[in-house]
């Protein structure tokens, strides 16, 4: 006697057991694969979702929150009304989210602190299971308040608390793909121009990139680093800064890609060849800048996707078995063009 085939949708509402049946698995397996929980093979858990693709399986939500007392929901809160940062990092945590078929909230505080207890209100009143946060700068920032009990993951922008869990870009890892990588093209008169002072993302690259260059044996051209602005106006004035005290630079390491494509239209503005004569590395590989500048611009990508995406895998951690406090740092990754 042959075994009955898995429903098909045509056939009437596909059920859990027809999405087990179909992956090869019991219906537990299936139930963790969909919502996240439990540990198995990536590639049993794929068969499961392949399996509700090819049925049209819906789950039946009201169900499982009953069965579970989860909501199935998680909120993803920024800070950053542009999204030049966030989005990325809301893209990565939603893919991941996706997978187990969890409804993502997105709620915009626009670095109003009211408007971000009022949003974390409202979360709480729809009984999410967690929330991750996330923002424009790489500035730690202070926990959420009056939240009871929620899981909650800090994204790009981690808490100042080290008992909650955060993800944030390696700066460290960064500034080194970026000092290396002119040293290794034979620069050895590096300049670094960067946005305020103030901006921990300034701050921490220009530390890490002097760092670099004593390890071997260099300094930077001009003798300081030039904060300034997160702008194009500000690289161009930089550079003429820059070469007026140290004309023999031949590298500049810019703190943010807006600030490198202005460095070099004053360079080209002068006649100095890039990367002949001067190289340009940047940093964010923000392609309405990197690839717009000419040449195009040689950057460190901050890995947002992966952030969110890492993020969105700690809060079902810490969902399903609890959290695992401290900060989680991603790797940088060197995009080498033609300004070097």
């Amino acid at each position: 006697m042959t075994e009955a085939a898995p429903r098909s949708p045509s056939a009437g509402r596909a059920k859990l057991a027809d999405v087990a049946a179909l992956a090869g698995v019991s219906v537990g397996t299936a139930s963790k694969a969909l919502s996240g929980s439990g540990r198995m093979r990536p590639e049993t858990r794929q068969r499961v979702l392949d399996a509700v693709e090819q049925l049209g399986f819906r789950p039946n939500q009201h169900a499982q929150s009953l069965h579970t007392g989860r909501s199935w929901t998680v909120g993803l809160m920024t800070t950053d009304g542009i999204g030049r940062f966030s989005t990325p990092v809301l893209l990565g945590a939603e893919d991941a989210l996706g997978a187990g078929k969890i409804s993502v909230l997105l709620c915009d505080t626009r670095g109003d602190t009211i408007r971000e207890q009022h949003h974390l209100r409202n979360l709480m009143d729809r009984r999410v299971d967690g929330i991750i946060v996330t923002g424009r700068r790489t500035d730690a920032r202070p926990p959420m308040s009056g939240v009871d009990g929620i899981p909650i993951v800090y994204a790009l922008s981690p808490s100042t608390d080290p008992s909650d869990t955060s993800v944030a870009s390696d700066d460290r890892g960064g500034a080194q793909l970026a000092v290396e990588h002119l040293i290794a093209t034979g620069r050895t008169r590096i300049a670094h121009v960067t946005g305020p002072e103030h901006h921990a993302a300034a701050r921490d690259r220009a530390r890490h990139a002097v760092d670099v260059l004593d390890r071997s044996d260099l300094r930077l051209s001009g003798g300081r680093v030039h904060f300034g602005e997160w702008s194009e106006a500000w690289g161009r004035r930089a550079a003429d800064a820059v070469l007026r005290t140290a004309p023999d630079t031949d590298a500049f390491f810019c703190g943010n890609d807006q600030i490198a494509r202005g460095v070099a239209d004053a360079l080209r503005e002068r006649g100095l060849e890039v990367p002949g004569r001067i190289a340009v590395v940047g940093y964010d590989n923000w392609d309405t800048m990197a690839l717009a500048c000419r040449p195009p611009l040689t950057t460190i990508d901050m890995n947002l996707t992966e952030i969110g995406r890492i993020a969105a895998l700690k809060l079902l951690e810490a969902i399903d078995s609890g959290p695992t406090p401290g900060v989680h740092t991603v790797p940088c990754r060197l995009v080498v063009r033609e300004s070097t």
